[in-house]
C-alpha cells in the first residue's frame, strides 16, 4: 500500500497545542515524517530527533546538511551535529564538529552522549572515535561539492570569511597573513549568503512531556577549515529541557552563537512566556546588536504549544518550518512572517 504524505501550507497562528509533537526548521518534510513515524512506532524522543536529522543527512537537505555540500577553503566537506536529552535528571548532550569522512554526524553525536563522559569531540579525533564506534569512513565529497570549490577558486576565492589580512581577501586567495588592525564601524554589514545556512534543527516532545532536540549541518560554504558554528553548541543551535520545552536555531551561526538564543528561548518559556513570544524575544536580543543578521528559531513547550520567529532582511521575509502532532497527523508546512 502506498502511503500518501500531504504537505499543508498555512500561516501562524494555527499552532494548537497537542502532544506528541515534532517540529523542525525549514521545509524538510521527510525529516519530520521520519521523526513522527519513530514516535508512532514507540520510539523515544531521542530516537525521533536522531532519525529525523539522519534522514536530512542522507537526503543532503538543501545541500547544507550531510555529505557533498558546503566545501571549506580546502574543498573538504565536514559535518557538525548535536543531540540533547532534556530529561531533568541528566540533561545529557552529545556533539561533534569538524567531523570528517563520516556521513552520520548526528549518530556520532549520540554515541558521544551514550558511550563517553564527554559532551563534545571535534576534528580528526571525532572521526577516529566514530570509526571505533563502528561508523563507516568514506569520502564526503561529491561532483557537486568539487564543482563548487573549483568555481570558487576561479573567482579568486570569493566570497570568504577573512578580514584584516593581506593579500586583500576581497580580491585574492591566500595564504593570508595578519595586518595591522584598522578602525572600522561597529558591526559592519556582513557578506552572508542565506542559501549556505539551512541547518536542520529538530525538537520532539513525547506524550508525557519528555523533550529532546538535535541539529545537523555541513556549515558555511567556503568556511575557514576548522570553523565551528552554532549548530553543535548546546544552547546555541538547540536546547531541550523537559521542565520547560525546546528550541532550535538556524542562520548565521557565527553571530547567533554569541547570544545562546535556544537557551534563552527555553528559559523564557520556563518563566511563563508562550513559545512565539519566547522566539521573538530571542531574535530581538540578537537584532539589537546585529539588525541585519540572518536567522530564525523554533520553540515548543511541554504542553505542545509551538511558535517561530525570524529576522526580516532582503530576500528573507518568511521562515518555513515543519510541524506534526495528533491534530495534523501529517507533515504540515507552516510559515511565520519575519519582523
Amino acid at each position: 500500500m502506498i502511503q500518501r504524505v500531504f504537505v499543508i501550507i498555512c500561516l501562524l497562528p494555527l499552532n494548537q497545542a497537542a502532544l506528541p509533537l515534532v517540529i523542525n526548521t525549514w521545509h524538510f518534510k521527510d525529516a519530520a515524517n521520519a521523526a513522527w513515524s519513530t514516535l508512532q512506532k514507540g520510539g523515544s524522543v531521542l530516537d525521533a530527533v536522531e532519525r529525523g536529522c539522519a534522514r536530512c543527512e542522507l537526503e543532503q537537505c538543501d545541500g547544507s546538511v550531510g555529505f557533498g555540500g558546503s566545501p571549506d577553503e580546502r574543498g573538504e566537506t565536514t559535518l557538525d551535529a548535536m543531540i540533547m536529552n532534556g530529561w531533568a535528571y541528566t540533561m545529557e548532550v552529545g556533539a561533534v564538529a569538524d567531523l570528517r569522512r563520516v556521513k552520520n554526524a548526528v549518530g556520532v553525536a549520540r554515541a558521544v552522549m551514550e558511550h563517553t563522559e564527554h559532551t563534545f569531540i571535534v576534528g580528526e579525533s571525532a572521526t577516529i572515535f566514530a570509526e571505533n564506534m563502528g561508523f563507516m569512513s568514506e569520502d564526503l565529497s561529491t561532483n557537486k561539492s568539487i564543482a563548487i570549490f573549483s568555481q570558487w577558486l576561479q573567482q579568486n576565492c570569493q566570497p570568504n570569511y577573512r578580514k584584516n589580512v593581506f593579500p586583500d581577501p576581497s580580491k585574492s586567495c591566500g595564504p593570508y597573513k595578519p595586518k595591522a588592525k584598522l578602525w572600522k564601524p561597529k558591526n559592519p554589514k556582513r557578506n552572508f549568503d542565506p542559501s549556505s545556512h539551512d541547518t536542520i534543527g529538530m525538537i520532539a516532545i513525547g506524550k508525557n512531556g519528555q523533550v529532546a532536540a538535535a541539529t545537523s549541518t555541513n556549515g558555511a560554504t567556503h568556511k575557514i577549515p576548522g570553523r565551528v558554528g552554532d549548530s553543535p553548541v548546546a544552547g546555541a543551535g538547540a536546547y531541550a529541557d523537559s521542565t520547560a520545552g525546546g528550541a532550535a536555531a538556524t542562520g548565521d551561526g557565527d553571530i547567533m552563537m554569541r547570544f545562546l538564543p535556544s537557551f534563552l528561548a527555553v528559559d523564557l518559556m520556563r518563566n511563563g512566556d508562550q513559545p512565539t513570544v519566547a522566539c521573538k524575544t530571542a531574535i530581538s536580543r540578537i537584532k539589537k546588536y546585529y539588525p541585519d543578521f540572518f536567522g530564525a528559531i523554533i520553540c515548543a513547550n511541554t504542553t505542545g504549544g509551538y511558535g517561530a520567529a525570524c529576522n526580516k532582511r532582503p530576500g528573507f521575509s518568511q521562515f518555513p518550518f515543519m510541524v506534526v502532532n495528533p491534530q495534523t497527523n501529517q507533515s504540515q508546512l507552516q510559515k511565520v512572517d519575519c519582523f
